[in-house]
Formats: C-alpha cells, sequence, structure tokens
C-alpha cells in the first residue's frame, strides 16, 4: 500500500458496496477504498497547516506494534471481517517513553498508553469496567466523560469574544479522546478482534466553544438549538429560523429528544455516503461532518484552497438578536409538522468559524418523504429520547441501556434552555422524586393545558374549575388506558357560581335528534342549513331562527350564536320541558331541642341567624317557610291568618306520626313575616328549662315528609345527638378504645330506615340537609343517609358549645352561606359523551333514576359530583372527544332552566402522550370517591392499599412507557404532570377519612368521607393538602411600598400583593423568626414563631410579644398598620373563590394549640406513618 497522501479527498459521490462493512467514528458506514488512498474504514480528514505546537505521533501506540520509526500497516478489508477505522498516519514517530503520563482513569486510557488495552467487556474481560467503557446506550443519548485532560480541555470555557484559545492536545490526549469516541459509539468490532484506534497525529482537534457545565465537571455544548431564556424565544425561533445540531458528545441529554435532533439511522448504517467537508485554511473538519456535495468547492479541498464559501442562506437566523447570520454546519429548524429528516451521526461537532472568517457553505437538505415527520411517519406518535432506541450493529436484544448516575435520566446532568423548553412546550419533561423532594413548585402545580390545534376552541373550551378530566388527552381504546393504569373520569361543578353566564331565550333548543346533545361550540357545521353532532356524528337540520344573532339583532352568521361560542351557556326551557307547574321555594327546619341540644346553645345562634337573613333567602313572592321542633315528641307551630302569635301542637304518639292540622303550618313568609320573626325570638327561651334527654328524629321526619311531599322542597335538620326514640332509634356502635385501630368498623348504617325515608323524598322532589351539632357519638354513618340519597348536604360542627366565640362564628358563616346562595329545585342532571364512552359509575350525593340520569331534588352551588368513564368501542377514528353535562332545573323565582357545559378533549393513540396529560388533581379527586366507596363496601385496609398500588402501578407503567432501565436505579422518574401524585396520595393517607393508629371519632372520620364524595375540587385539594405560606414577604412588601394608613382604601387595593410561594408541609420550613400561614380550606392558622421581631408582632398583631398570645386565640386583630391591612387583604384573596370566609386561628410557638398545626405537616414522620422522603422510598422499592 502506498503512503498516505493527506490532501487527497475522493470524489463526493463515490460509489458505495451495498455489503461493505466499515466503521466511520465507531458507526457502521460504506466507504469505499480508493486507490493510492487510505485503506477502507480510514476516514479522510484533509491535513493542515501545523501550527503552534506540533507532537509527533507514538511509534507503539498499535498493540503489537514494533520498534520505533515502524508504521503499522493499514488493515485491509476482508470478506466476514469488519475493519476498524483508522484515522492516517504519518510517517514521523515518537517512542512512546517521551510522552506525559497519563492523567485519565485505567478504564478511559487509550491502548497501550499508560495502561492496559481497553477491552469491550463482552469477552468477560474488564467486567469491572465493561459497563463504562463499551456499554450500549441510547442512540443520541450523551457520553459521560470523566475528569482528566479531555473533561479539562471540553470543560474551558470560551473568551468574551465568543472564540478560544487554539488548544494544543497533547497525542495522549488525542488518543484517549478516539478512544473514547470509540467506545461510546458502539463500536463491536473490538469483541470481534478488531484493533484500537490511532488518530492522526500531527493533527490539532479544535473544540466547540462550550457554555455550560453540568454537576460532573462535564460541559454542555452551546451548539445545539440556540439557548433561549423564556418560551417565547422558543416558538420564535421555530419555522425558518436556524437550528443547529447539538455536539451530543458533550452534551448530556437527560430528557425527551427533540425529533428534529435524533440520529439518522440512514445516515449511522450506511445507507448513504459520508465524505468530507472542505477545509478552509486554519480550520479543522471535526469527526463526522457531512461532505459539500458542490463539485466546486470539492476542488478547493483538494487543491487546498483558501476557504472562501458562498454568502449565508436567506432566512436563516444566527443567533436570534443577530439576524442574517447563519453559523457553519446550521441547518433549518421547522415547526413539527415541516421538520425534515437531515440528520447528522450523533458524534458530530459544530464548529463555529475563526474571528473574520466567513461560514462555509451549507450542504443541501433534503426534505422528508411524504408522510413522513423527521424519520417517522407523519401518522405515528411521537418518538422521544426515553423510548427504545434502534439497536446499534452488534448489540444484543437483551442489553439494556444502561444509564450512569446521573445519566440521562438523573439531575446531575441539567438540559440547556432549549432542551428544557422544547420539553416544556411538548408537555413531556420528566423528573427524578428522589433527587427532587421540594416537588411543590410553580412548575408542578398548574394542570396540563388541554391542546386541541385550534386556537378557538382552546378558548372556548369548559373552564377547569366547572368539569376536568383526570386526563387531558384520551387513549384510544381501553387496552391502551389499561396500560397507563391511570383512572378515566371527570369531575364536575355543575352549579358553580359563574360570574359571566350566558342566558338564552328561544322558542326552539337546538338539539341532535338522535342522541339530544345540545349544540356546542364543537360541533361541525355543514352548511348553514345543517349541523353534525360532535357525540354520534350525525347530521342534523338547524331552525330557520337559528340563524338570527340576538346581540346584534340581526340574519346571518350560524357561527356567531351564542350557543356555538360559549361552552357554559343556560337556556330558559320552554314548557315542554316541565311536567307540571314549577314549585315555589319551599323551606321546612326541624330544630333538635333536648337537653343536650339545650346545653350546646346551638339553637340560640340558628334562630338569630335565621332571622337576620330572612329576607335574603331565595325565592319569590310564593316562597313558604314551616318550623317543627322534635325532643321525646313532636312539637308543630301554627301561624294562621288572625293569630297574633304562633300557636304550638305537641304530638305524644310518635310511634304513628301525624299532621294535627293540613294547613297554616308552612306559611307564605311576605304575609306572615312577622310571626315567623316572632317564633325565631321565642324557641330559644321556650325550651331553655326542658330536661328531656329524648330525640324522636324519625317521628320529626315523618311528618315532615307529609307536610312537603305535595309541593316538594327543603328540610333541614338540626340534631345534637343519637335519635333514640320513636322510628329510626339507634343504639351507640362506637367503641372509643378502638378509634385508632388499623381496622375500622361501622362505617356503614345501622338500619336502613333513613335510607328509604330518603329515597321516598326523592321521589317527591324533596331534599334533606343535615347540620350535626353533637357533643358525643351521633352514628353519622346512619342517619347522614337522608342526605346522601336525596342529593342534600351534611355539616358537621362537633363538640359545639356556645362557649366557644370560634365555633359560633365558625357557625353563623356557615349558616348564612346556606340560607343565602342560590337553590335549584327538581333537578336532573345528565351526562352525555361521544359515542364508544359511557358514564359506568357515579359519586356524589344523588339517586340514580336511570343508568346516565341523576335525580337531584334540590342543587346548590358548594356540590360537586365525580363519574368514572369506561369504553363501549375504540375511538380509532375520533380525534376529539366530548363530554357534556345538562342540568335541568327549577330556580327559586319558578323558572325552569338549563345549564350546560361541554368540555373537548384530543384523542392519542401514544402511551407517554397519555402518562404526560395526567391531570393529578382531578385524579385525586376520582381516586378519593373511590376510596370512600371501597371502605364502605370493603374495609378501610383495602382503601388504603388500594391507594399505594395505585400509585406504584402508575409508575410501573410509566417505567415501561418511556422504556426506563428496570432494576434498583435509585431513581423514580415521573412525568411532570404526575410529580405530585406521591404528595397527595400520602396526604389521603394521613388525613381523618383514612388515616389509622391517630385516635379519630367516628363520626369525624365518616364526615370526612362524606366531603372527600361531595366537596369541588378547588376546595377538596385544600382540604387534603392544606396551602403552607410563609408571610414575611407581605410584612417587607408592606414596608417597601408606597402605601399609606392616611391614603385612601381605593388605593390600598389597587396595590398588588406579591406571589409568595407555596411550602410544603414539613417542619424543616418553620423558622421561629418568622410567620406562616396554613390555609386548610374552612380553617386558616396563622403560626407565630418564637422569635418573631416585636416590631412586627406590633405591626401585624398588635402585641409586643408572644407571651401575650393566648393558647387558643381566633380572629386577626384590627391594627392600624400597613402590615395589618395587606395581610388582611391576602386572606381575602384566599377566600374569594370558598363558599364563606374561614376561620384564622393564631397559634404561638409554645401554645398548646400547635398540635394542631404540626398535625397537619402530612410531609413529616408521625408515630404510625412514614414521612413524604420514606414514602417515595417505599414507592422506589416496589417500583420494578
Amino acid at each position: 500500500m502506498s503512503t498516505y497522501n493527506p490532501n487527497f479527498v475522493p470524489p463526493a459521490h463515490a460509489p458505495m458496496p451495498l455489503n461493505g462493512n466499515n466503521f466511520v467514528n465507531g458507526v457502521q458506514g460504506s466507504v469505499p477504498q480508493q486507490p493510492g488512498g487510505p485503506p477502507p474504514g480510514q476516514q479522510y480528514i484533509p491535513q493542515k497547516q501545523p501550527q503552534q505546537f506540533q507532537q509527533p505521533p507514538p511509534a507503539a501506540a498499535f498493540p503489537g506494534a514494533g520498534a520505533a520509526g515502524n508504521v503499522p500497516p493499514p488493515q485491509q478489508f476482508k470478506s466476514g471481517n469488519t475493519n476498524q477505522f483508522l484515522p492516517p498516519t504519518s510517517g514521523a514517530a515518537t517512542p512512546l517513553q517521551q510522552l506525559p503520563p497519563s492523567t485519565l482513569p485505567p478504564h478511559l486510557r487509550p491502548p497501550t498508553v499508560n495502561g492496559p488495552p481497553i477491552t469491550n467487556g463482552s469477552n468477560g474481560a474488564s467486567s469491572a469496567n465493561s459497563s463504562r467503557t463499551a456499554s450500549p446506550r441510547p442512540i443520541g443519548a450523551a457520553p459521560q466523560y470523566a475528569q482528566g485532560p479531555i473533561a479539562a480541555a471540553l470543560n474551558n470555557p470560551p473568551l468574551a469574544s465568543g472564540l478560544r484559545p487554539s488548544p494544543q492536545p497533547t497525542h495522549q490526549s488525542l488518543t484517549n479522546l478516539t478512544s473514547n469516541l470509540e467506545n461510546l459509539n458502539l463500536n463491536t468490532t473490538r469483541a470481534n478482534g478488531g484493533t484500537s484506534v490511532l488518530p492522526q497525529p500531527q493533527t490539532q482537534l479544535q473544540y466547540p466553544p462550550l457554555t455550560q457545565k453540568d454537576g460532573r465537571g462535564v460541559a454542555s455544548a452551546q451548539t445545539g438549538p440556540p439557548q433561549f431564556n423564556d418560551a417565547k424565544s422558543l416558538l420564535a425561533a421555530s419555522g425558518e429560523a436556524a437550528a443547529i445540531v447539538p455536539n451530543a458528545m458533550a452534551t448530556p441529554f437527560s430528557g425527551q429528544k427533540p425529533p428534529n435532533l435524533a440520529p439518522n439511522p440512514a445516515k449511522m448504517y450506511g445507507s448513504a455516503s459520508v465524505a468530507s467537508r472542505p477545509t478552509p485554511a486554519g480550520q479543522r473538519i471535526p469527526y463526522g461532518v457531512p461532505p459539500p456535495t458542490n463539485p466546486e468547492q470539492q476542488s478547493q479541498q483538494n487543491n487546498n484552497l483558501q476557504n472562501a464559501p458562498p454568502p449565508p442562506r436567506e432566512g436563516a437566523v444566527w443567533p436570534p438578536s443577530l439576524p442574517n447570520v447563519a453559523p457553519p454546519g446550521a441547518q433549518p429548524m421547522m415547526p413539527p409538522a415541516q421538520q425534515t429528516s437531515q440528520t447528522y451521526p450523533y458524534s458530530q461537532v459544530y464548529q463555529p468559524a475563526p474571528q473574520q472568517q466567513p461560514p462555509p457553505s451549507q450542504p443541501a437538505v433534503q426534505p422528508p418523504p411524504p408522510g413522513m415527520f423527521g424519520t417517522q411517519p407523519a401518522g405515528a406518535p411521537l418518538q422521544y429520547q426515553a423510548q427504545a432506541p434502534p439497536q446499534a450493529y452488534g448489540q444484543h436484544p437483551q442489553q439494556q441501556p444502561q444509564s450512569a448516575p446521573g445519566g440521562p435520566y438523573g439531575t446531575s446532568a441539567p438540559l440547556n434552555v432549549a432542551q428544557q423548553g422544547f420539553s416544556r412546550l411538548w408537555g413531556q419533561d420528566t423528573i427524578d422524586l428522589m433527587q427532587n423532594r421540594h416537588i411543590l413548585t410553580p412548575a408542578t402545580l398548574p394542570p396540563p393545558k388541554v391542546v386541541l390545534h385550534n386556537q378557538f376552541h382552546e378558548s372556548i373550551n369548559c373552564s377547569p374549575s366547572i368539569m376536568r378530566c383526570t386526563l387531558t388527552k384520551i387513549p384510544e381504546s381501553n387496552s391502551l388506558l389499561q396500560k397507563s393504569r391511570l383512572p378515566l373520569g371527570i369531575v364536575i361543578h355543575p352549579f358553580r357560581d359563574v360570574n359571566s353566564l350566558p342566558v338564552i331565550q328561544c322558542i326552539n333548543i337546538v338539539r341532535c335528534r338522535l342522541c339530544r346533545t345540545y349544540i356546542n361550540p364543537f360541533v361541525y357545521f355543514v352548511d348553514s342549513k345543517m349541523w353534525k353532532c360532535n357525540l354520534c356524528y350525525r347530521v342534523n337540520e338547524l331552525p330557520d331562527d337559528f340563524q338570527f344573532d340576538p346581540a346584534t339583532k340581526t340574519y346571518g352568521d350560524v357561527t356567531r350564536r351564542p350557543e356555538v361560542r360559549s361552552s357554559t351557556i343556560e337556556f330558559i326551557a320552554p314548557s315542554e320541558y316541565m311536567l307540571r307547574p314549577p314549585q315555589p321555594a319551599m323551606y321546612l327546619f326541624l330544630f333538635d331541642v333536648s337537653i343536650i341540644a339545650q346545653q350546646s346553645g346551638y339553637l340560640e345562634a340558628a334562630c338569630a341567624v335565621l332571622n337576620r337573613h330572612l329576607d335574603e333567602m331565595p325565592g319569590d313572592a310564593r316562597t313558604q317557610v314551616g318550623f317543627i321542633c322534635f325532643d321525646s315528641f313532636v312539637h308543630f307551630y301554627s301561624m294562621a291568618e288572625g293569630l297574633n302569635q304562633p300557636h304550638e301542637m305537641t304530638l305524644l304518639d310518635i310511634e304513628d306520626p301525624f299532621l294535627p292540622r293540613p294547613d297554616s303550618l308552612l306559611v307564605n313568609l311576605k304575609e306572615c313575616k312577622e310571626l315567623v320573626r316572632d317564633l325565631l325570638k321565642q324557641l330559644p327561651k321556650r325550651f331553655a328549662h326542658t330536661h328531656d334527654p329524648g330525640s324522636a328524629l324519625g317521628a320529626a321526619l315523618q311528618v315532615a315528609f307529609k307536610l312537603m311531599q305535595a309541593s316538594g322542597g327543603r328540610i333541614t335538620v338540626f340534631q345534637s345527638c343519637l335519635p333514640n326514640k320513636g322510628p329510626g332509634a339507634l343504639e351507640p356502635r362506637e367503641d372509643p378504645n378502638n378509634r385508632s385501630a388499623k381496622d375500622v368498623a361501622h362505617l356503614n348504617p345501622a338500619t336502613d330506615f333513613y335510607k328509604r325515608f330518603a329515597l321516598e323524598c326523592s321521589g317527591y322532589q324533596i331534599a334533606c340537609d343535615l347540620f350535626l351539632m353533637n357533643q358525643q357519638y351521633s352514628d353519622m354513618a346512619t342517619i347522614s343517609g337522608i342526605s346522601k340519597h336525596s342529593g342534600g348536604c351534611v355539616h358537621h360542627f362537633p363538640l359545639y358549645q356556645k362557649t366557644k366565640p370560634h365555633m359560633v362564628d365558625s357557625f353563623r358563616s356557615c349558616f348564612k352561606r346556606y340560607l343565602t346562595r342560590k337553590i335549584g329545585f327538581e333537578a336532573v342532571m345528565r351526562i352525555r359523551c361521544t359515542r364508544g364512552l359511557q358514564v359506568h359509575t357515579f359519586h356524589g350525593n344523588f339517586f340514580v333514576r336511570s343508568t346516565d340520569l341523576l335525580s337531584l331534588p334540590n342543587v346548590n352551588p358548594d356540590a360537586g359530583y365525580g363519574m368514572q368513564i369506561s369504553y363501549e368501542e375504540s375511538l380509532t377514528d375520533a380525534k376529539t372527544i366530548c363530554f357534556q353535562a345538562a342540568l335541568l332545573y327549577t330556580n327559586s323565582e319558578g323558572e325552569r332552566r338549563i345549564r350546560v357545559h361541554t368540555v373537548c378533549l384530543p384523542v392519542t393513540a401514544s402511551l407517554p402522550e397519555v402518562m404526560h396529560s395526567a391531570d393529578t388533581e382531578a385524579i385525586i379527586g376520582l381516586l378519593s370517591k373511590m376510596a370512600v366507596d371501597r371502605s364502605v363496601a370493603s374495609n378501610l385496609s383495602d382503601a388504603r392499599d388500594a391507594f399505594i398500588n395505585a400509585t406504584i402501578d402508575v409508575y410501573n407503567a410509566f417505567k415501561i412507557a418511556q422504556n426506563l432501565p428496570s432494576g434498583q436505579s435509585g431513581q423514580l422518574i415521573a412525568p411532570r404532570s404526575l410529580a405530585l401524585l406521591p404528595l397527595y396520595i400520602l396526604g389521603l393517607l394521613k388525613h381523618p377519612a383514612f388515616r389509622v393508629g391517630t385516635s379519630t371519632r367516628l363520626d369525624d372520620r365518616v364526615y370526612a368521607m362524606d366531603c372527600m364524595k361531595t366537596l369541588p375540587l378547588d376546595q377538596l385539594m385544600k382540604y387534603v393538602y392544606p396551602e403552607l405560606y410563609k408571610i414575611d414577604a407581605l410584612i417587607y412588601h408592606a414596608r417597601n411600598s408606597n402605601i399609606s394608613s392616611n391614603q385612601d382604601d381605593d388605593e390600598d387595593e389597587d396595590e398588588p400583593l406579591p406571589e409568595l410561594p407555596r411550602l410544603q408541609l414539613s417542619a424543616e420550613h418553620l423558622d421561629s423568626r418568622s410567620i406562616f400561614l396554613m390555609d386548610c380550606g374552612t380553617l386558616i392558622m396563622i403560626y407565630v414563631g418564637l422569635n418573631v421581631p416585636p416590631d412586627v408582632l406590633e405591626a401585624v398583631l398588635g402585641i409586643s410579644s408572644t407571651a401575650e398570645l393566648g393558647d387558643y386565640v381566633y380572629g386577626l386583630p384590627n391594627v392600624v398598620s400597613n402590615e395589618n391591612d395587606v395581610l388582611k387583604r391576602f386572606i381575602l384573596r384566599l377566600n374569594y373563590d370558598k363558599p364563606y370566609s374561614a376561620l384564622v386561628q393564631i397559634i404561638r410557638d409554645t401554645s398548646t394549640a400547635k398540635g394542631q398545626f404540626i398535625e397537619r405537616l402530612t410531609d413529616d414522620r408521625s408515630e404510625s406513618s412514614l414521612s413524604y422522603y420514606e414514602f417515595l422510598q417505599h414507592i422506589r422499592a416496589q417500583v420494578k
């Protein structure tokens, strides 16, 4: 073989042998052997002019090389044997002993240089280093460099001018780099007896400018996508902006890889020829850079002429702030639908041009084939780096990609800004929960956004505060849903108070003739006369009056109608939606006046609130009210016309109760308002001196039903003890010694009397609401049945005493909201789904009249519901699905209305997209409802186990979906959408509804379970996992702002409050010098540290020392200061979306009430439960 000519370059379009086995930079290629050139397998790298220090090559760099001066013969291509790629060599040689000693670890040293030859590990030798030297890894993933000369060179930051001095690598460092590249590129020739790689001596390698280092000191190249600082820059850079192929050999990639940065298998496996790029004077060409295809440029390279590249292409932008300046090697970045399939081998390094050096020409970018997205079919789901990579040549199928610590899925190799931006924009970023224990960040709190690829539909989609689905992308089949192990369902708040609700009154309400779906923004208009239903796909006709726009009073475009421009709308129903004339507002109050009730003093507070807000109760001129009291007997009050005061009648026969008179027990509120007020003043005094311990609740309910069955309405029951007289009498079942037992008994009702009563009431449009003001066990599991099955609500005030002002204030606020909130009578609700889906389980307080129709005798704005969804058939042909909830009710003015909510969600066939689209809060809302049913049907232990198993199953499914390495890796990888799932699950396990090992009264547990079933999602999340804030920033804001106590209130209200970050519920965040606020929903606790500065205490609380605070302090004191005003405004903001203002409790650090605050710190370990990190360890150990 003749001596190699360094200036020789092969033709750009040289034919390639199809069966040639060549490795180019460790990647199999097909480069033919040229006459007079190097042997096959060698890369054509033109030699540049010697610069600065030239290091002669070693003589014994090859295993088995001879004495100094001997040049090893080039390896010839032989059939059946894969040749090693060898850089060109030179005639000069330098003895090996002249080289400086290597500082690399033994497993990274080149062959025969200060160490033994490196083996692949496949032959059993050096097995300890096999996983670190040549273990397979996903194609496109970054290599893991260790510290040493190469890493030091790579970590050298660029100069201020953007250039760096020319490196002067030693021959040893260059050999190390080449050997490392060979190992990391999955070169399998060593296992087959091939030799190691020897780099070209006198060849100076120029490294790209690097700007970022990870935790191990490995630099991240700035040669990838531009480093943007915000999402707007990311979006602006797509389209015609230039995209730079990243230096994958220097940038650890730990996230989801954009499709346009994935390695091209065609390039890597030799389906296209790989030639050399023209070499400008003074500039090196790194390994793996494709050659130009322009003959003129190739002629310049062959003649070693000075570089004279053409001007940059139009439209290229580099950097984003400097237009029309394209870097060398840049290729266009296109939006996902237009990305090209032109990619380079992952060992390519982008070389920036020296100063005042024009960039070289661009290779032609080949457009993707029709129907292809990058290198994937356009219809197929996007494939990301975390999924299974294509197997390299010679890799065994059973070998799994191994990730070193801090590797692709760790956190010690952070993503650059562009990679993080792409992952965030696509919703595909992951996180290691074991390395990110403080997970409650603004990035994890918002729910996933519903992406419909239609800006109008996204803007008008149903509000998440009204209806949310557990998945924002619906799996196309039941099998795909089962693979994800996620629950599919919706949580809905149908009668929520809405500020701007469109109300339409029309002659014809447009509905589908087949499935009776109401027309909505997501239907398809065939033309101005026809529309296609988005649930059953039937084509329907539009009535002529639908073309009339009520807003502009003109005829024209049907898409301007309010029905198709709002996903939440209310219709005034015509007469065909009425079975009978609308009923008037009917309110009947039942008061327990037994001895225990009198001792609690609740009747005085209830009558006072009712008297004060009598005029604010919803209704019209037909509104009627009535009152019944009961102890061992039942007491009626007649307010007939002509009476000066109410007339009391007592029913002694409680076994067979009856109405003492047919009329005047329910009276018109407007006509008899004075008699009603007089009665409310007399009732607390009337039974103040009675000592009757009996409670005939069952008899009182029976006569109330007889009184209300003619018209329907609402029965409000106040109970303070266990019913022990007449029908429905109960016996105590709770054992106080077993309140902390693992197995909780008596969660089911003791008798079905109250359930049968509720079902009978539901048939006559009567709802029962319960206020339990008990001092002792009252068997709420049984008596709450009157509300659960009649569409009512339950309120619990345990240990209520009139001597406790905070409890009185809390009850007054709750009862005021109950009396004055809007109400819907004789309501029914139906949930409709797109064809292929159906509702199979309902959760909440209602009666299921048919398979999909809920009977709600009363509906209130504070009630939430949940539904589980199942598949009837596959959704393969559907791009989107819709859920529609229609609530038909009678308002308090006697008007029949229909409130319609419609939500639209996309359908996907990709399991990773399903996992990344999970809505954690909606999942928690649905799982909590399912767990309550499981506790009642089976036992509490099964429900607790179901919580833990559901978490493990979800993370197992995600691990399989992303092809993460199996085994105990010390990591718990989760999509960011599910990062808070273990945190909330732990909050459920420690909640009074499901906790064990902590003393919990049975009535308290049953009430907590009822709240799980009925609370709207926003209130439920605060109930499960309270919000903790450090309010020092508010105090400093008040002191540093321009607000003055002498200014007007309007100016104070206009001053924006700072956004306080939420803290996780752990004592590690507490500081004795600070003040903390915990929002638990109905209770707000302010925790005052022991060492808070006296001036802060004086300004916020009006005290000079924490010693002045009592053990139990309620209410925020009125202090004339900016700090106090800002804190009040912050509390008002927290209370804005609540049904009523929360009770404020102030707790000092040494108070006996501190335990109430500490027990809500669910992240910390307790005597009977794990801490959050221990819970994560338990989950990680179970995830296989």
